[in-house]
């Protein structure tokens, strides 16, 4: 049997769900083939979020925005994850229909503003509450995360 897939789903798929992809596929990779996509695409990865993000020693190379659309119809996801209330609400019933749903709600890196002092502090809180969140969910599974950085 193949590895699983797993579908991280938020609005802009510029943070949050950028974090969930690059955070399982770490964790987890050997068990799960991990995607993420955004209902209304920003077309980039917020800058702050590959900064705390490779803080832990995770880069995101080869992860970019992207519409959910080029998933509809082609892939059959094991697991959708929507990270935001607004993915949450819009979210394409087919997702819902297959598989199992999750969702974690989890504040938005995008909307947090202010001088920079002030906002990585909050972006750092929002990855390590999503880094733990995903590590326990693992340990709920039965699979014990591997060690990043």
């Amino acid at each position: 049997m193949g590895k699983l897939k797993f579908l991280f789903l938020c609005t802009g798929n510029s943070a949050r769900s950028q974090m969930g992809e690059a955070f399982l596929r770490a964790y987890a990779g050997e068990h799960f083939d991990v995607f993420s996509a955004g209902l209304e695409p920003k077309g980039e990865i917020l800058p702050v979020v590959r900064q705390v993000m490779s803080e832990i020693g995770l880069g995101m190379e080869g992860q970019h925005s992207k519409s959910v659309n080029q998933y509809l119809g082609k892939v059959t996801f094991a697991y959708t994850i929507t990270v935001c209330g607004g993915a949450e609400e819009k979210c394409p019933r087919v997702f819902l229909s297959m598989g199992k749903h999750l969702f974690w709600p989890f504040e938005d890196p995008a909307a947090v503003t202010g001088p920079e002092e002030e906002v990585l502090p909050k972006v750092r809180e929002i990855r390590d509450q999503m880094s733990d969140k995903i590590k326990t969910w693992l340990l709920e599974q039965g699979i014990q995360p591997a060690k990043i950085g």
